[in-house]
């Protein structure tokens, strides 16, 4: 059986990070909270280093879903943005869905709270309509590891993706000979590990000049 290996194409994939409420972040227990701020905060540093359009948007702020983190607002001052009056589904939004349709982009990466929903609802219906869809597992969170299963294995099997913010950000950058300070020190800023791997780098990088 043949297999098409569809990458990540930074030309012609959006961002849609959905849900990243205040108050929905304090139902995330398959992360630890600083590991799950973290992991959303490394995909939107990805998103902005590779100038990849993004979506925000939110479900029912009034209510006790709360507002977006604001460090995500701050992150995408320009980006287009949807408080959902009601709607759960957030392609049920006309304006929302009219945004993704109008960036041209063939390829969608979705990341939010909770993934069974805020984050499975439209990767289905976005898949459905033909778009090729990437979750970023772990800048998603929910309840448990049970439920979170559950949405990977609903979204894998109609077709979706599953992926990790590091995998995301290498699948984007293809090569390292396009950046290697840059996006290494994208990684180190995320990663305690990969902060050591690029220190020890650069002293490499000294000693040779010397």
């Amino acid at each position: 059986m043949s297999y098409t290996y569809n990458r990540l194409n930074k030309d012609d994939v959006t961002l849609l990070m959905v849900d990243h409420q205040a108050g929905l972040l304090s139902l995330v227990r398959d992360f630890s909270p600083d590991e799950f701020k973290n992991n959303v905060l490394a995909l939107a540093d990805i998103a902005k280093f590779f100038d990849i359009p993004t979506i925000l948007t939110t479900s029912f702020e009034d209510g006790p879903n709360g507002p977006m983190v604001p460090e995500l607002k701050e992150m995408f001052p320009q980006a287009p943005y949807y408080a959902r009056p009601g709607q759960i589904n957030a392609w049920d939004n006309e304006e929302f869905k009219a945004a993704v349709k109008a960036t041209g982009k063939k390829q969608l990466l979705i990341a939010g709270v909770v993934t069974e929903v805020c984050v499975a609802f439209p990767a289905l219906s976005a898949l459905e309509e033909g778009y090729e869809v990437f979750v970023v597992t772990d800048a998603s969170g929910t309840f448990n590891q049970t439920t979170r299963d559950a949405a990977w294995d609903r979204m894998s099997q109609a077709g979706a993706q599953l992926m990790t913010w590091f995998g995301v950000g290498c699948e984007l950058h293809r090569d390292w000979r396009n950046d290697i300070e840059g996006f290494g020190g994208l990684l180190a800023g995320h990663l305690p590990a990969y902060a050591n791997l690029m220190q020890s780098y650069a002293q490499q990088s000294l000693s040779s000049q010397s």
